[in-house]
């Protein structure tokens, strides 16, 4: 291999690498681009509290869920998020979660203390995820919710 041949193709292997590193990074310190990513698939607004940390209240489909910025610091600069439905006087038996719970690879269910059937999903934002990596948790969520909706009411 010639010296001019490994420059070229360094080159190549740098122009390549240049577009995936300028492209923005949404990081939980994004609330308003991950608002927004939530409203491509229904209504929603944000809520803050003192002292607590942020949320956004959804719906898709006319059901209501929550993103719950988790691990905060100062209560904006947020490394994940947890997506969450809650269905309130939804009872379902341990032996029906659990066969969601094994059948289904994204999502996970449970009862809470309430005895209500809840579903719930992370996303790890400490490296940021692109736009277009958000806009698909959110479609796979509201996949997770259509079908657990659709598994709890059967």
């Amino acid at each position: 291999m010639t010296f001019r041949s490994l420059i070229v193709g360094g080159a190549l292997v740098l122009a390549l690498a240049l577009p995936a590193q300028a492209q923005t990074l949404l990081t939980g310190a994004d609330i308003d681009e991950i608002l927004n990513a939530a409203r491509g698939y229904g209504s929603a607004r944000f809520i803050e509290e003192d002292g607590n940390p942020p949320q956004i209240t959804g719906k898709i489909e006319g059901v209501t869920y929550q993103v719950y910025f988790q691990n905060c610091s100062d209560n904006s600069s947020c490394e994940d998020i947890n997506f969450y439905l809650g269905l309130a006087d939804t009872k379902l038996s341990l032996e029906k979660i659990n066969e969601w719970n094994y059948g289904k690879r994204f999502g996970r269910a449970y009862i809470d203390q309430d005895g209500d059937a809840c579903v719930e999903m992370d996303l790890d934002l400490v490296n940021g995820v692109t736009p277009e990596y958000m806009d698909g948790q959110f479609n796979l969520w509201s996949q997770v919710m259509s079908g657990f909706v659709d598994f709890a009411r059967s």
